[in-house]
């Protein structure tokens, strides 16, 4: 035989419902999602680091939590503890503290299109948990540390999209997929805030496979499109961004000649691209009185 429940009775149970409820919505970094999104985003994230700072994204298998996300580790002799991290993409930036658990002291930006990305374990952030700032591409946000549960320091590194689900990062350009580490060299607040990516100039279904900083003043990236064989480089500026200068870019497969784009411009010289499946190219560019030329490399 069922039985009614007294009134008061009700509203203590709604209640602890209720609370229950709110307990889950409030956990925000327990959320996980398929390693298999790769959703495209709007919005182009450059790495979260200082203007040619190079550091290991690494998006290993085995635990991590949630998957298909990028800690971002030391690089050759360049330890990443206390670093800046910046803001990948504009938008606007929230700011928490999960204590000696969890992200630790964490931010997570929401985007224009919707999208997220979180960065987590900081040593230090730039305002108090709790609170909110509107941020551009490159603001400084906080610095690499190793709070929360991190056995070192690192910087925890996520992408989602507008509906909260982790996809696969793609920073700089470059397609970091599940278990995949690759080095990559920041543009992110360098002088002038070039606005491009060599991805962008390049057009779709390049990747990057190797870039070379010419000092403060400008890089040079190869880019590959698998699809075709063919490669791209271009040369973004970082200096004099907007004003027509001098800047160039340059390609040559081997047994070819070298195709050279050169001129003043006020964002970049390319893109140039050439057929190189299996064969070796040398790539290179050149920004002002600043300028590199590869050996014969990418042969594969």
């Amino acid at each position: 035989m069922s039985q009614r429940l007294h009134p008061r009775f009700k509203r203590i149970a709604l209640f602890t419902a209720a609370l229950i409820a709110a307990a889950a919505a409030a956990f925000v970094p327990a959320l996980t999602a398929s390693a298999e999104d790769v959703s495209a985003q709007a919005v182009s994230h450059k790495s979260p680091f200082n203007c040619n700072k190079t550091f290991n994204a690494n998006n290993w298998t085995g635990g991590h939590n949630p998957s298909n996300t990028i800690d971002w580790q030391n690089y050759g002799s360049d330890a990443i503890n206390g670093e800046n991290v910046r803001a990948t993409a504009g938008g606007t930036a929230y700011f928490y503290n999960a204590g000696s658990t969890s992200y630790g002291k964490w931010v997570q930006i929401v985007h224009s299109d919707g999208s997220r990305t979180r960065y987590a374990h900081l040593a230090t952030m730039v305002q108090a948990a709790g609170t909110s700032k509107s941020v551009s591409q490159g603001t400084v946000i906080g610095t690499v540390g190793s709070t929360g549960g991190s056995t070192a320091p690192h910087l925890h590194y996520e992408q989602r999209n507008s509906s909260g689900s982790v996809v696969t990062p793609v920073v700089e350009g470059v397609q970091v997929p599940l278990g995949t580490k690759k080095a990559i060299t920041s543009s992110n607040g360098c002088s002038g805030g070039n606005p491009y990516t060599a991805g962008e100039v390049c057009g779709s279904g390049y990747s990057q496979i190797n870039q070379h900083a010419l000092g403060s003043a400008g890089a040079v990236f190869l880019m590959y499109n698998s699809s075709n064989g063919y490669n791209c480089v271009v040369t973004l500026k970082y200096q004099s961004v907007g004003t027509a200068s001098s800047v160039s870019a340059s390609l040559q497969v081997e047994g070819g000649t070298v195709t050279r784009d050169s001129g003043n411009f006020s964002y970049y010289a390319g893109p140039i691209r050439k057929s190189a499946a299996n064969q070796c190219v040398k790539w290179g560019g050149s920004v002002g009185s600043t300028s590199w030329t590869s050996a014969w490399s990418h042969c594969g």
